[in-house]
């Protein structure tokens, strides 16, 4: 540990410059007289490191000195990919060791370079959180982190739509998506059953077990891959009906908002209107992809009168059930007040 601090202290030193006692201290939580114990340590191993006491000293390297020894430690090679990316590296418990390594990273380029690297790191931030989300709870994430890592088993419970089910997995990787942690994992819910390669949401995994037994990962597996298939499948038999809309200008903005799919529908239809030649406050016919005639009821009836469902036929009754549940109730005298 305290080699390793050491080195810490070294590098920090050759990327700030001069830095004082107490910020070393705060820096790796010890004592200040930790601090010059180090330092008269690093002195005595020929490291030329000039301190100036008093309130506003410090410590500095000897100008010229660059010291060449940034090898990175096993979980500091693990965290590399992790740079940039606080909130999930500390999520999957790699938050220190993504700071040492990039630490060492910066460490060893030329001043010139180093400045730009660090100006790049100033100017840009990535939020992977979803707006109006908080980031969901996941305590397990550094352990399953691990497990992936590892190529060790699972056994877990898991809470989903149908129920809370009992699982064996082999955890093949981890992916951030919108803010939420997906596990994908080689898995069966029973010895009998054949073993599946599917997606789990990680905020929904309970009572893990992490196992001794160990598994090979398949050699053709890749992650990237199998997620965007998996993916673009899952959005397309989730939306495997369409409904035919009547749409004003307005409508069609509004309904653009309501994600991916319907601004794509929105799009082409805009297309074929400029194609056509169709002016711009003219009414549009569009397709939607919708789920369940509930689900697209619900969703449409926020668009108000700017649309009128053409198909199918129970749509169309749906959204007209709704709209006059919704005239029932705000014609009601409120007699509360």
């Amino acid at each position: 540990m305290r080699a390793s601090r050491l080195l810490s202290i070294l590098i920090l030193l050759q990327l700030r410059g001069r830095i004082g006692a107490e910020t070393l201290a705060a820096e790796f939580e010890v004592s200040v007289r930790t601090i010059y114990r180090d330092i008269d340590e690093l002195s005595a191993a020929g490291i030329p490191v000039q301190s100036d006491r008093g309130p506003h000293g410090g410590f500095q390297l000897m100008a010229g000195y660059r010291s060449q020894f940034t090898g990175l430690e096993n979980d500091e090679a693990e965290a590399l990919f992790m740079i940039g990316l606080p909130g999930p590296a500390i999520a999957l418990g790699l938050g220190n060791a993504a700071t040492r390594a990039s630490r060492k990273l910066m460490a060893s380029l030329p001043p010139s370079l180093r400045e730009g690297s660090r100006r790049i790191a100033d100017c840009f931030h990535l939020d992977t959180n979803d707006w109006y989300r908080n980031e969901q709870s996941t305590m397990e994430l550094p352990r399953i982190a691990r497990a992936v890592l590892a190529q060790q088993k699972l056994k877990t419970s898991y809470e989903s739509w149908s129920g809370l089910r009992q699982w064996q997995m082999e955890p093949l990787g981890l992916v951030l998506k919108a803010g939420a942690w997906y596990l994908v994992a080689n898995s069966q819910s029973r010895a009998s059953s054949p073993k599946r390669i599917r997606i789990f949401k990680v905020v929904h995994i309970t009572d893990m077990q992490v196992l001794e037994e160990h598994f090979e990962r398949p050699d053709d597996f890749d992650l990237p891959g199998f997620w965007n298939e998996a993916t673009a499948r899952f959005e397309k038999e989730l939306r495997s009906n369409t409904a035919q809309l009547r749409v004003s200008a307005t409508g069609l903005d509004r309904i653009r908002k309501l994600g991916t799919f319907a601004a794509q529908a929105v799009e082409a239809q805009r297309d074929v209107a400029a194609t056509e030649r169709v002016p711009d406050q003219t009414w549009q016919t569009i397709t939607l992809p919708i789920e369940t005639i509930e689900h697209a009821a619900q969703m449409l009836l926020g668009i108000g009168p700017e649309l009128e469902v053409i198909a199918p036929p129970a749509l169309r009754q749906r959204l007209r059930e709704l709209a006059w549940q919704c005239f029932q109730l705000h014609e009601q005298t409120d007699d509360r007040d």
